[in-house]
């Protein structure tokens, strides 16, 4: 009998777990934060790693993952919003006149407030759907009109001022309000410190009283826009709609519906950051949110996402979001000038860009 011989398809070809690894959008972000943790551990002060001092560089990574996530499945989806921290301000405005002019529960008050974002994410999509226009133009109208709202709304609210003080008091026993606010897990902190595994202070209160809501927030979201863009039919549409809209609308793809959903998600995000920020420091203000957009898409794109849609990870724009924050309060714990933050900054840009272009076309064999 002739011997068994296997006819092996050359266009077929096995790829190996490195190259697969290598395709994924966050590896620039990952090998970034290893840079920035190894830089920091050679030049900061040793609390910085810490537990206490892991909460203070997570707690302003957490706030501005949150945006930076939405930001990230908004240019995936082949858009972007440069509203986002004009939306933080106007929610809050929102959100403060909700709970202190009209006095209602947070039950009311916070889905009344992620309604409001969402009309306006609804308006901001549509307008970029049916004219045409490039939602950078659309976007970047929207930033100077919502800060615009947000002054006079406040000036409206409190008779002059831009800032609406009272919400503390008027959402201080609401059963809501340990869900958008202070430390989780407090109780089993404060056992950790009784059985000496944290640090305390002299009075035998844990240095750490639990772990920032905003933080379980941040983890929360990335993992659930991580399945939606990986493990669910939406997940594809939204790479769809952002590779090639005009293809991804031939094969029935509702683009337009995944755009404005997409724009929605994102006013959302920015809203819910409003909502705690606003209850943490117990008032809100015209200011809030000033230039979050910018280090939201910053995030997002050292993160993976590119610019031209059709491209990148939730998870990318997690681990982007941690390496601002840790820049920005890593550079406390350093004997450096604090402002060479923005330069840092901008060169984990550069060089998170160049490092998923570079690995990107070696992979995939692009020109």
């Amino acid at each position: 009998m002739p011997a068994d011989t296997t006819v092996t398809d050359e266009r077929v070809r096995e790829e190996t777990v490195l190259a697969r690894l290598m395709k994924r959008p966050e590896l620039g972000a990952i090998a970034g934060l290893i840079l920035v943790t190894i830089f920091f551990l050679f030049t900061a002060n040793a609390s910085m790693f810490t537990l206490s001092g892991i909460m203070n560089f997570l707690t302003p990574a957490a706030q501005l993952g949150i945006l930076a996530i939405g930001a990230s499945l908004l240019m995936i989806g082949g858009e972007f919003d440069l509203s986002i921290g004009s939306m933080v301000a106007f929610a809050g405005m929102i959100f403060g006149a909700l709970v202190v002019n009209l006095g209602l529960p947070l039950i009311v008050a916070i889905p009344g407030t992620l309604i409001f974002a969402g009309m306006m994410g609804v308006v901001n999509g549509q307008l970029v759907i049916r004219t045409g226009l490039p939602s950078f133009i659309v976007t970047l109208a929207f930033l100077f009109i919502l800060r615009g709202l947000s002054l006079v709304g406040l000036k409206y609210l409190t008779g002059g001022s831009t800032q609406l003080r009272g919400v503390r008091d008027a959402v201080g026993d609401d059963w809501l309000a340990p869900f958008f606010s202070g430390d989780a897990f407090t109780g089993l902190f404060a056992k950790l410190a009784e059985w000496g595994w944290i640090d305390t202070f002299k009075s035998g209160a844990p240095k750490v009283p639990g772990v920032p809501v905003e933080i379980l927030w941040f983890i929360g979201i990335a993992l659930f826009a991580t399945w939606i863009l990986l493990r669910t039919p939406a997940g594809n549409w939204i790479f769809a709609a952002g590779g090639d809209k005009n293809a991804a609308s031939n094969s029935g793809v509702p683009v337009n519906r995944v755009k404005t959903t997409l724009f929605i998600v994102t006013a959302c995000c920015a809203a819910l950051v409003a909502i705690m920020t606003v209850i943490d420091a117990g008032s809100t203000d015209a200011r809030r949110g000033f230039q979050k957009e910018f280090e939201a898409i910053i995030a997002a794109v050292i993160g993976g996402s590119l610019l031209t849609g059709g491209y990148g990870s939730a998870i990318g724009a997690f681990f982007g979001s941690i390496i601002f924050g840790m820049v920005v309060i890593g550079l406390t714990y350093t004997s450096n000038d604090q402002d060479w933050f923005q330069v840092f900054l901008g060169g984990m840009l550069l060089l998170a860009v160049i490092f998923n272009n570079v690995i990107r076309k070696r992979v995939t064999g692009e020109r």
